[in-house]
């Protein structure tokens, strides 16, 4: 079974995440892709961050329809910094025979080498790297730490790095939709529309709970 890995706050999911997992599984042939939100991710202010339940009910309600996605609560049962590392260790032990591919973006991709144990995360699964707008191409090996360009080798013919374990990094080009979860959350302390930007029972919630509302405080 191949596993797209999709990773993130999700504060809140959004029509761009949704079309991103929607592309990449049908472009490397996944059989489905798992949406894993985080508890507390290392490398973003957790000041506007919903708890976690909250962020849980928004990825399912988003995905609900699509049977190829699912949900993976890993990282919120373990609690404490959301380590991809760690978390991809824990998935190989419960699904030994699956094949996963992790799916982020190329700016995302570009800060790899600050992750814990980056190196490690090449051993375990392949990359799947998407464009982010302007769609701006840069060469993955160029983008790869130096530390670690000796382990792989480039494809030509194919325009894939390979791992000396097997494991690559695919670059794909993909309709990416130019939205962004801050853009949103500052929509809803304005109380602009999100409307076309988040699915429509996403917004529902975030409404019925005023999560991103402004709130006022009493004098």
């Amino acid at each position: 079974m191949r596993i797209g890995i999709f990773g993130g706050t999700f504060n809140p999911i959004h029509l761009g995440h949704l079309r991103s997992a929607e592309e990449v599984c049908e472009e490397q042939g996944l059989d489905h892709v798992l949406f894993i939100p985080s508890a507390r991710p290392p490398h973003k202010e957790t000041g506007v961050l919903v708890a976690s339940e909250h962020r849980l009910a928004m990825v399912r309600l988003a995905i609900a329809r699509n049977p190829r996605f699912r949900v993976s609560t890993v990282e919120i049962e373990r609690g404490g910094c959301s380590y991809s590392v760690d978390t991809l260790r824990t998935l190989r032990t419960r699904l030994p025979a699956a094949e996963f591919s992790f799916i982020m973006g190329l700016d995302t991709f570009g800060e790899i080498a600050t992750w814990k144990e980056y190196e490690s995360i090449f051993t375990l699964c392949d990359l799947v790297v998407t464009s982010r707008p302007p769609f701006d191409e840069v060469p993955l090996r160029a983008a790869l730490p130096v530390a670690v360009r000796p382990q792989f080798c480039y494809r030509i013919t194919t325009r894939i790095l390979e791992h000396r374990t097997g494991h690559r990094i695919i670059f794909q080009r993909i309709n990416d939709l130019a939205i962004s979860a801050s853009s949103i959350r500052q929509r809803f302390h304005r109380g602009l529309s999100v409307r076309y930007l988040v699915p429509a029972s996403v917004e529902q919630y975030i409404v019925r709970h005023q999560l991103y509302a402004r709130r006022v405080v009493a004098h």
